[in-house]
């Protein structure tokens, strides 16, 4: 997700304070996948594959960095679903704060459109800072991650079909939109249960996001670079 809309519901208007942390041992962060076996990492933001079109400042290796207890939570939701046939996979982790004042450069310059069709089709770009993307975001804390659901059989991962991609600006991707299928509300339900079990919430405007709570950190962001 990038932060995303109503961001006071999605508790990204708090003030927070920069740490001078430099690395994820300075910040208690550990990556995700050292914890459990079969995470996907299909980190969008190390890649061209995302809404900006090209690798965002600060993310220099595809990997999920978060708070140690978030990580945890997360690596135990991560073994459950193993256990029946499914497995997470992960979009986005920690945040650097600089790569989120980078979502919203890109937001300014209308002239750049060229991820329009994909994510953003029924909404003006001149209208994404209006409540899609926040000039802060709980990522940057360390206890909000994006990701999905693929089911496996033999090896063979295949994503479940949530209705919506990730980071999709479009109503059909709040979480309990009624113009998606049963079986695509279905999707969601699997991914929304497995997470709440272990303490992460959903914001409801976005089917992928996820904070763990209560926030270890709620008033400290961090800004070192993923790598």
């Amino acid at each position: 997700m990038i932060a995303a809309a109503l961001a006071v519901a999605a508790g990204n208007a708090m003030a927070v304070e920069i740490s001078p942390a430099t690395t994820p041992a300075d910040a208690n962060m550990v990556d995700v996948a050292t914890l459990a076996p079969g995470f996907v990492l299909d980190m969008r933001y190390a890649t061209t594959d995302n809404f900006t079109g090209r690798v965002v400042p600060g993310y220099e290796a595809p990997r999920c960095y978060l708070l140690q207890p978030v990580a945890q939570a997360l690596a135990r939701v991560q073994n459950a679903l193993r256990a029946q046939g499914y497995t997470l996979q992960l979009f986005d982790c920690y945040r650097p704060a600089h790569s989120v004042k980078s979502f919203v450069a890109w937001a300014h310059d209308l002239s750049d459109q060229q991820a329009k069709a994909r994510y953003y089709p029924n909404v003006d770009k001149s209208r994404l800072l209006d409540g899609y993307i926040a000039e802060t975001s709980g990522h940057s804390r360390g206890a909000t991650l994006d990701l999905g659901l693929l089911q496996c059989r033999q090896g063979d991962c295949q994503p479940l079909d949530m209705g919506t991609g990730f980071d999709r600006f479009d109503p059909l991707a709040h979480t309990a939109s009624p113009d998606i299928t049963a079986a695509q509300q279905h999707n969601r339900r699997l991914l929304l249960d497995a997470m709440g079990a272990e303490g992460f919430a959903n914001y409801p405007m976005e089917w992928w996001h996820f904070t763990f709570k209560p926030e270890p950190t709620p008033d400290t962001a961090y800004d070192f670079p993923v790598r």
